[in-house]
């Protein structure tokens, strides 16, 4: 998945505040496409689309953020249409079944999927995440539990885990 198709693909954008940073917030006709905070690695660059604040899904996904950062339990029901192989549309979908407050580790993921020899490729998948927060990637860790890869920085997996263990 090339950044230019991503950039074709996307029909709004908008910039969230978030305690984290700044996010910017992409769709395409189908769904939420990215959500990316500033610096993250594999963040698109400037995108073509237009900057639509007032666009119904970016406002509801802001919406939902900040209710997220403010601590309550929210459900992203938002319509999804991440741009990658099959394959890692396949682990990013496995991500979104860990729930808040819980982490697995790369290798259970990857036996989850059916696929146990493929760990550093289910690793590579979640870091090309396009949803941050959305797509909870922060959730997974070592085969230990220690805090490895998160293309938004391991500051703000912390952060994200430290969030989601409140009561």
């Amino acid at each position: 998945m090339t950044h230019e198709r991503l950039r074709r693909a996307c029909t709004a954008q908008a910039t969230l505040s978030t305690p984290l940073g700044p996010m910017l917030v992409a769709r395409t006709a189908e769904g939420l496409a990215g959500l990316w905070f500033d610096g993250q690695q594999h963040h698109p660059g400037p995108l073509a689309a237009p900057e639509r604040p007032d666009d119904p899904l970016l406002q509801r996904a802001g919406q939902l953020l900040q209710r997220y950062f403010a601590g309550e339990a929210v459900v992203f029901d938002l319509p999804l249409d991440p741009q990658g192989t099959p394959f890692q549309r396949l682990v990013w979908q496995a991500l979104q079944r860990i729930p808040a407050g819980d982490t697995t580790s790369y290798g259970t993921l990857a036996r989850a999927l059916g696929a146990p020899q493929a760990v550093r490729a289910v690793g590579a998948a979640i870091g090309r995440n396009p949803l941050s927060v959305i797509v909870p990637c922060h959730r997974v860790v070592g085969h230990d539990g220690a805090l490895t890869g998160y293309a938004g920085g391991l500051p703000r997996k912390r952060a994200l885990l430290t969030l989601e263990a409140r009561p």
